[in-house]
């Protein structure tokens, strides 16, 4: 990562801004990843934080990777601070938004609602994929458990760790119905 924040700025040194702001991104969302897996294994560092801008950056960052056919949507109250590692809970975001994007097979609606409870924030994550078969509601939260060709199954036992042992929260399958899609449900203590 040095080396390439290095070039970067060789780059920019050069006139070569433009080139040089994608490769940023890219620099950037390598340092993110790094951060992530360095906080893997130990406990991160819990911060009161606007639930809404977190969930709006994981968002943000599905969006200019899927297809313009998956429409995202994001709604409920605006401030609503709980104590989160931002770059673990956007990593859970971008887990579940890339597996409800898989599930739609690159065409649907992705609804993010959050409701504000007294002592909880309620995240609601619905796609219009392809559903889960009840007798899975369980074990698709296992290592190794997956639908797809390629892929390790880690994703939603990785998303499941962090929401339950890093933030004391809670994480299931709220709601599924075969072809019309699925709702998933994280609840986090504010």
């Amino acid at each position: 990562l040095s080396s390439l924040i290095a070039w970067i700025e060789l780059l920019k040194a050069r006139g070569f801004m433009e080139e040089s702001t994608e490769i940023e991104k890219d620099v950037h969302r390598l340092e993110t990843i790094t951060e992530r897996f360095s906080k893997i294994g130990s406990q991160p560092v819990l911060k009161k934080e606007n639930l809404m801008d977190a969930l709006q950056e994981g968002m943000n960052y599905m969006q200019t990777r899927t297809s313009k056919k998956v429409v995202f949507n994001l709604s409920g109250t605006k401030d609503i601070l709980v104590p989160i590692s931002i770059p673990l809970f956007e990593w859970v975001i971008e887990n579940l938004l890339r597996n409800a994007v898989d599930a739609m097979e690159g065409s649907g609606t992705v609804n993010i609602s959050v409701s504000d409870q007294t002592q909880f924030a309620y995240i609601d994550i619905t796609d219009t994929g392809k559903g889960i078969p009840k007798s899975q509601y369980k074990t698709i939260f296992e290592p190794g458990f997956t639908t797809k060709k390629r892929g390790w199954g880690l994703g939603l036992s990785l998303t499941k760790r962090i929401i339950e042992n890093y933030h004391s929260g809670r994480i299931f399958v709220k709601s599924s119905e075969l072809d019309k899609g699925t709702t998933f449900r994280i609840v986090l203590r504010k």
